[in-house]
């Protein structure tokens, strides 16, 4: 039950998360809003540091660093999708792909689920797709170059997901610290390397920083998630975070729910009670 508690709150931070950092990548490039985001995020673990302990071992700082850098192409090529493409269309590809990976590589791995477990993969994926769906999803234009990148976008967050649980079960926050630390340097890399084409526009600081801050957090409740249980379940639980996003729209922008929506919400809690009974 802690693993399932965690991961849901993971999946609900990831998702504020997402719907602050895509708010403010439709008003600045998106890597002027990452790079304050990622620091942000590197800030709230270092500041959980004395409360969770870290081991810096050989493990925690080789798979944290592979972490830091699929990481820093998740910030980036997850807030530029969203930036690019509707929302309806972009959420959920990358939610089925960061969900999909880690699954993968947890049975393959040799994890073993439960009847019920099995059941909830398929109902935990048909709720990211319904809770995700609007109006305009039929006649939405996308181009090919957007899809790409929301696949991309999903397989950079499942490959961080996946180094994040490689790391030892015991090294504390290490492997989240380093990850951030080389995520933070990759992108404010390129922010100086890139300072001309991005323009000189300001972000929206609060909002860029609050979804970093989320991230990490998020980054966090998965890490303990999955060190409490099994990565596909947690993994599965953690993609459903679109369902925030879209509650969180409806509180803050008066976004209107539609019946196809709540059936996703409702799709959702079943998902979770399924992959709980794992």
């Amino acid at each position: 039950m802690v693993m399932i508690l965690l991961a849901v709150a993971s999946a609900g931070a990831y998702g504020i998360a997402d719907f602050l950092g895509g708010t403010a990548s439709r008003k600045a490039n998106v890597f002027r809003v990452v790079a304050i985001s990622a620091p942000a995020s590197l800030l709230v673990e270092v500041l959980l540091l004395p409360l969770l302990g870290a081991r810096w071992n050989a493990g925690s700082l080789g798979w944290g660093a592979v972490s830091g850098i699929a990481s820093a192409f998740a910030f980036a090529l997850f807030y530029y999708a969203l930036a690019s493409g509707p929302m309806t269309i972009m959420a959920p590809i990358t939610a089925v792909v960061s969900a999909a990976l880690p699954v993968l590589v947890g049975l393959v791995a040799g994890e073993r689920l439960s009847a019920a477990g099995i059941a909830g993969l398929p109902v935990a994926v048909c709720a990211i797709v319904l809770v995700t769906v609007k109006r305009d999803f039929a006649v939405a234009v996308v181009s090919r170059r957007a899809v790409v990148v929301a696949f991309l976008a999903g397989a950079a967050i499942a490959l961080q997901l996946i180094m994040l649980h490689q790391a030892p079960h015991d090294s504390g926050v290490a492997p989240l610290i380093v990850g951030r630390t080389v995520s933070s340097l990759i992108l404010l890399g390129a922010v100086v390397a890139m300072r001309r084409r991005i323009g000189s526009g300001r972000p929206p600081i609060v909002l860029a920083a609050a979804a970093g801050c989320l991230d990490s957090l998020a980054n966090l409740f998965f890490l303990l998630a999955s060190r409490a249980g099994l990565l596909s379940v947690s993994a599965a639980i953690v993609a459903l975070y679109p369902v925030a996003t879209v509650v969180l729209a409806r509180v803050m922008i008066k976004e209107q729910i539609r019946g196809v929506q709540w059936l996703g919400l409702t799709t959702a809690v079943v998902g979770v009670v399924l992959l709980s009974q794992t």
